[in-house]
């Protein structure tokens, strides 16, 4: 189905999906923004744009600096994403064995979950050494060059998982970036015959991961625990056997607290809408 064709359903507020996208648009290289730069990051009329940003920054959603006119986040707009992390059952089953993995492996250790073609990091706890790399809660990355993405495909229908694997934007982020169809699904039978998944280097250089796929009561996959570190302190095979029996272990804990129930898979409760 069409963007197109979502959008003449008589039930889709073609009003409330603009307004989002102006929460949307600012980034980390345009944190703030004036109307006319609203408008081009949107492709909104600068009226639309105006009516859209009073009504946010009046909802206390956007600050607006009254010397440059230009608008920026406000707090409140965290508001939005914490609602999720305060009712998902995988944040909120998996958060205390998440702690327990920190504690024990001494590393940067999070939670992702799929959605689309992505997977988007839930939940983290990070290691009390010298970070590598920063991966804040909300962050998404491609499933197909990260472990976390790896270990959820491995537990889907090879048929699906592959399809997903094609559907994907397969860039090479970095020289050991694995993009070919084959090699990936060789990873994912690598993952199904050891119970974790790996990736080394594949989004940032000298960044190691081990994962293992998280499965709600009906054996779905709902998401992957994730242990990360540098290269300058680990060879990629010993990150595999210290934490893949680490990760496999957390994932078994979090199914068996039976906190997630049964679920059905994510992308059956998705909009059809391309991301």
């Amino acid at each position: 189905m069409s963007v197109a064709s979502l959008e003449d359903s008589p039930l889709f507020v073609s009003a409330l999906a603009r307004g989002i996208s102006l929460l949307r648009a600012f980034s980390e290289s345009s944190p703030a923004m004036t109307l006319p730069e609203l408008a081009q990051a949107t492709g909104l009329t600068k009226s639309a744009v105006q009516r859209f940003a009073h009504t946010l920054w009046t909802l206390g959603y956007l600050r607006k600096d009254p010397a440059s006119k230009k608008f920026s986040l406000a707090p409140l707009s965290l508001e939005l994403g914490m609602r999720y992390t305060q009712t998902s059952a995988l944040v909120l089953g998996g958060n205390p064995f998440l702690h327990s993995l920190n504690r024990t492996s001494q590393e940067t250790c999070s939670l992702a979950e799929p959605d689309g073609t992505d997977m988007v990091y839930v939940a983290r706890f990070a290691t009390h050494k010298q970070m590598f790399v920063h991966m804040p809660v909300g962050m998404r990355l491609p499933m197909f060059c990260t472990a976390a993405g790896r270990a959820v495909l491995s537990r889907l229908e090879p048929a699906r998982a592959r399809g997903l694997l094609e559907r994907s934007r397969r860039v090479a982020y970095t020289p050991s970036t694995i993009t070919g169809i084959d090699r990936l699904m060789e990873e994912l039978e690598f993952t199904r015959h050891h119970g974790y998944a790996r990736s080394d280097g594949e989004f940032y250089p000298g960044d190691i991961t081990i994962s293992a796929p998280v499965m709600d009561a009906g054996d779905t996959p709902v998401g992957a625990v994730n242990v990360s570190v540098p290269s300058s302190r680990w060879s990629f095979a010993e990150a595999q056997a210290v934490f893949g029996p680490q990760v496999l272990e957390t994932a078994h804990a979090i199914q068996a607290s039976r906190t997630l129930g049964r679920m059905h898979p994510y992308y059956d409760m998705a909009a059809p809408l391309p991301a």
